[in-house]
């Protein structure tokens, strides 16, 4: 049986842009080869999803650390998710935010399928709020500020998140909100509408459901201000604005958002109210959904937005540094449940050869799922952020700087100090 390698290969583009110019002019193919497996040292495990898993990782050479997701490619393949895991990595190989969890590398190999991106080790939201903590609206300002940083960049870079929740969303050590998992992010172009029921239903914006069921224009961007929303009122309250669960039928919840009104605590200033009830607007056509548009709220008047892009504004909760926010019973199921421990990949992958090379190839007990494995070993784009930086560095150093004359010079400065930081084009060199 051939398998469907359509499914397999993500909607990519001719070339990957980075900062504005392509891949291919900005590194060799074969500079990419470089990292693998072997280059990082493995620390211990601090989550798994449903056929992924993430570790703690050093890189030997700079002894820099990152975090690994990892996913099993026949899990992948048997569970159809090939096409996400491509399309994730598609995205993350192009974008680059202060307030995103960034990728650096993506490489593969016989088992695997690897992506080593920033390490945040505040933990995420989830993890705070089953800890009990009292957000405060201070806190959770911030909170909704990067992240309207972070959901603007995406939207100038025609990306919906689709996940955003507080799962997702990882602190850094001083406290600041970096959003993570692009694996049911999509790609849309100007005109186009999303319809696919996809997210974690209760942050699924209405238009989703009723999309689904009544079909019509489908969604764009505004789902993820929603999500923002339900984030930001969940955070502040300890639990969500609807009562809306994994299971809760489809036509419930095109039912529950028409006749079920958002309840808020009297105790909240009303210009906190007023952000959410912006953001948690049924209508998307009235909801807040850009950067510009939450800028206009009173709740947010006195925020320095230069000052929140570059980190200088001081969260008002901080993760404590003697410990690690995580699930301490991942590290033990790794060493001690797992058949395919990542410590011991070296031995097996070295053994699985040797038994490979000694049988028959014709004698294959499965041929659809190696031609699978054999076509992501094909398809798979590998990346490596830290060669592309090195390679626009040396590129930027061998083009002289134009001559200008003062008049040029004053007439830019004045340009450039009326951009706004947190615009689409605000990017970063990575976490800090």
């Amino acid at each position: 049986m051939t398998p469907p390698v359509s499914l397999l290969k993500p909607q990519a583009k001719s070339f990957v842009v980075y900062n504005g110019l392509p891949m291919s002019k900005l590194c060799h193919p074969e500079d990419t080869l470089v990292v693998n497996f072997d280059h990082f040292q493995i620390l211990r495990a601090i989550g798994k999803g449903s056929f992924g898993k993430v570790c703690i990782v050093q890189k030997r050479d700079t002894e820099k650390m990152y975090a690994m997701k990892y996913m099993n490619k026949q899990q992948c393949v048997e569970r159809d998710e090939v096409r996400n895991v491509f399309r994730e990595l598609e995205i993350l190989q192009e974008i680059e935010h202060a307030f995103l969890v960034n990728l650096w590398y993506s490489f593969q190999d016989e088992e695997d399928m690897f992506m080593v991106v920033d390490l945040l080790l505040g933990g995420d939201l989830r993890y705070h709020l089953q800890q009990n903590v009292q957000f405060t609206e201070e806190t959770v300002k911030l909170y909704i500020c990067e992240m309207a940083s972070a959901l603007d960049y995406l939207r100038s870079q025609h990306i919906i998140h689709r996940d955003v929740k507080p799962d997702n969303i990882l602190l850094d050590e001083q406290g600041h909100a970096h959003l993570t998992d692009f694996n049911i992010a999509t790609i849309i172009r100007d005109g186009e509408r999303a319809t696919a029921l996809a997210g974690t239903k209760p942050y699924m914006a209405p238009e989703i459901f009723h999309s689904f069921l009544n079909g019509g224009t489908g969604y764009s961007f505004e789902v993820d201000w929603w999500s923002l929303g339900v984030m930001a009122y969940e955070l502040l309250r300890g639990w969500r604005p609807y009562d809306i669960h994994s299971n809760s039928p489809v036509e419930s919840l095109v039912q529950l958002f028409s006749t079920v009104s958002v309840q808020y605590v009297t105790g909240w200033s009303k210009d906190t109210v007023a952000l959410l009830r912006k953001l948690l607007t049924v209508n998307p056509e009235h909801r807040f959904s850009s950067l510009a548009s939450i800028q206009t709220s009173s709740y947010l008047s006195n925020v320095d937005w230069d000052e929140i892009c570059e980190k200088k504004v001081e969260a008002g909760f901080v993760p404590n540094k003697g410990r690690l926010h995580c699930d301490p019973t991942f590290e033990l199921e790794e060493m001690i449940l797992e058949s395919r421990p990542l410590h011991k990949k070296k031995k097996r992958l070295a053994k699985n050869k040797s038994r490979d090379n000694s049988k028959d190839s014709s004698q294959s007990e499965n041929d659809y799922l190696q031609d699978c494995l054999e076509a992501i070993q094909q398809d798979f784009v590998i990346f490596n952020r830290e060669k592309l930086k090195r390679s626009q560095d040396q590129m930027n150093e061998s083009i002289s700087p134009p001559e200008t004359t003062d008049e040029a010079e004053t007439e830019t400065e004045s340009e450039n100090s009326n951009l706004n930081m947190c615009s689409s084009v605000c990017s970063s060199t990575g976490s800090s």
